[in-house]
């Protein structure tokens, strides 16, 4: 065996570095020092290594998400380029598109206005039965949708409990678009309020009382102080309450009536495709739902990811 040559470095004070590099080696607080360094590593990683549970999760989301969304295109890729586009943009199609998309995005902007406002009432205020109305919140999130959707045409129908008071004043809910938007905020509400909920109880008050103290009025406090922090989780809660009004068919289908290119949403029409065994069309129109509401989820991630790197640089 070849035999190491020895190290020839030289200290500045010009004398050989080898035998101080041996006694560091030799040192008892050098294993010390290593082997707690070695328990210090092991103790970082609870779960398996990356490799195991990298391969889990990309064989979860596979079998749970991307399998049966590939599917999904793949039985669209059967129709031909024109056929495709016949089948996604016939009026009653482009109809249901408006009324879906239009009555989330007014819905999630509703849920993101009052939700704020009872998440800070929920937070800020302590009063007699506070505990019972946040549980109220998470009604939506308990009942099944066709349950919410029977009360609510229930409660809005001409002769509802609600709906007998404002027919007669030209307000009808029932059967009708306002209808489709009044379920939607419904079930939406509790994305908003509980996303908002934890930011708010981490929040400091004092924060409020010393922009006070250097002479912001409420609105300023509010709107340079309060809302940048809830900037990322108000935005999460929009997402969320717009992405699963987009989706829903429960409770929608029975307040709106289901009149074509009138309150017939998306999904619905979906449904009825596949009722008259059109898989290529229903899959066609369930695709470009995918693809919309992809981007747009996208879309609120960069903004939040670029609102999160201006707050750092600041």
């Amino acid at each position: 065996m070849k035999t190491r040559p020895p190290d020839r470095r030289m200290t500045h004070r010009g004398e050989p570095l080898w035998p101080l590099l041996a006694a560091v080696q030799c040192h008892p607080l050098t294993d010390l020092i290593s082997g707690e360094m070695k328990i210090e590593l092991k103790r970082r990683h609870v779960l398996p290594g990356f490799g195991l549970s990298m391969g889990f999760t990309v064989l979860y989301l596979s079998l749970i998400v991307l399998i049966p969304l590939s599917t999904l295109l793949f039985k669209t890729a059967t129709l031909h380029w024109p056929q495709f586009v016949a089948e996604v943009t016939s009026p009653r199609v482009m109809a249901s598109y408006r009324l879906s998309f239009g009555a989330s995005l007014l819905g999630a902007s509703i849920n993101a206005v009052f939700g704020l406002v009872a998440a800070w009432v929920l937070v800020r205020y302590p009063f007699p039965g506070r505990r019972l109305i946040d549980a109220f919140v998470d009604l939506p999130f308990a009942l099944p949708t066709a349950v919410a959707g029977i009360a609510l045409t229930a409660v809005y129908a001409p002769n509802g409990w609600i709906g007998r008071w404002i027919e007669p004043h030209g307000i009808k809910v029932a059967f009708s678009r306002l209808g489709v938007l009044v379920a939607l905020t419904f079930i939406g509400l509790p994305f908003v309020v509980r996303t908002l909920q934890p930011v708010l109880e981490e929040m400091d008050p004092d924060i409020e009382e010393a922009a006070a103290s250097l002479g912001a009025n409420r609105f300023q406090t509010f709107v340079r102080v309060i809302f940048p922090t809830l900037w990322p989780a108000w935005l999460t809660g929009f997402a969320l309450a717009f992405a699963r009004a987009l989706g829903e068919y429960g409770s929608v289908v029975f307040i709106s009536g289901n009149m074509p290119m009138r309150t017939e949403i998306t999904p619905l029409l979906i449904i009825t495709k596949l009722e008259q065994y059109d898989y290529a069309g229903a899959t066609a129109i369930a695709s470009v739902m995918l693809v919309s509401s992809f981007l747009l989820l996208l879309t609120i991630n960069i903004l939040q990811a670029r609102s999160a790197t201006l707050r750092s640089a600041r």
